[in-house]
């Protein structure tokens, strides 16, 4: 797939041209072919052990055959190569028909494998062509769901090492397959938070259905969006640490400090700042500080090393 109309390149200041592909239409010379009987081990025999391929035994004076052709054409396109249609003439090619006991026309014969594995006789509807087709190639979207997974572990990779450009992509290839994608829509949301331009992540969010919105994906990127305005309002971070010297039980001072630190991706510091609240006076806003650092949990993730961390530091405070 190529994202040269990606809708998500604006906001990184240039045009993503992601290498992710998940099973895009080839070309339909590279799906349906006329074969021979001097090709027909190439064209089916060597071709099915790479993906199925359906022959469709035809002849022109077949009425049935018109008929069949334009559906079959029609699935296989639509399938995106998860077969290959193969037609052979039987009235110019009469030995192969022959050696499989072809009887009557149209007939379609399935290789996988080198070898015929099924087939069905006859002008069925379009509904049949596309069951045989899922009974031979596997449900439609089978194949395009390992690759999205696989594609969004790679742009997952790439934001961790700091990539935001190339995770961009990746996340911008996969929601233009996929549009509803939660951990796409959230990777793109992070990478345009780390970017600096949180306004169009939250344009990115404002535009997702209710329902998806309330994926925990989603809902944390919201959560992370609204921690970063309130940040916004909390005064100078160098202005609260002095305040801290000066006096270090000022707990509000403190806790601005925590959610300072925490949108500017210091976690440690942020639960850091937390936790010694919560030593000195749980009853600090009403046991706030506690409230702040799980909604802190909340956007880390439960996975995540300053997730764990400050978990464990937590309990001990909770039951000593």
């Amino acid at each position: 797939m190529s994202t040269g109309n990606n809708p998500y390149a604006a906001s990184f200041g240039g045009q993503m041209n992601a290498t992710a592909s998940f099973g895009g239409t080839p070309a339909p010379g590279d799906l349906i072919r006329d074969t021979t009987t001097a090709n027909f081990a190439r064209d089916v025999l060597e071709a099915s052990r790479q993906q199925p391929v359906l022959v469709d035994f035809w002849a022109p004076w077949c009425g049935p055959c018109k008929q069949l052709q334009p559906i079959i054409e029609k699935v296989v396109t639509e399938a995106a190569g998860r077969v290959k249609l193969v037609k052979l003439n039987i009235d110019e090619h009469p030995s192969i028909p022959g050696q499989l006991g072809i009887q009557s026309i149209p007939a379609v014969v399935a290789f996988v494998g080198g070898r015929p594995v099924d087939g069905f006789m006859g002008a069925v509807p379009e509904s049949q062509v596309r069951q045989f087709i899922d009974k031979i190639a596997g449900p439609a979207g089978a194949d395009q769901k390992a690759e999205i997974e696989a594609v969004l572990d790679e742009a997952k990779a790439l934001f961790e090492a700091k990539d935001i450009g190339g995770a961009a992509d990746l996340y911008g290839a996969v929601l233009q397959a996929d549009p509803d994608n939660a951990a796409a829509l959230a990777g793109m949301a992070d990478c345009m938070i780390a970017a600096g331009q949180p306004e169009n992540a939250r344009q990115l969010l404002a535009g997702v259905s209710e329902e998806l919105g309330k994926d925990p994906l989603i809902a944390a990127r919201i959560k992370k969006l609204e921690q970063i305005e309130e940040a916004r309002k909390l005064g100078d971070p160098i202005a609260l640490e002095a305040a801290l010297s000066r006096d270090p039980d000022d707990h509000d001072a403190r806790l601005k400090l925590a959610k300072i630190r925490n949108v500017e991706g210091d976690r440690a510091a942020a639960a850091d700042h937390l936790l010694t609240i919560m030593r000195k006076d749980r009853a600090f806003e009403d046991d706030g500080a506690r409230r702040e650092l799980l909604q802190f949990f909340e956007v880390w993730g439960p996975t995540d090393p300053a997730t764990i961390s400050a978990r464990r530091r937590l309990s001990s405070i909770l039951f000593s």
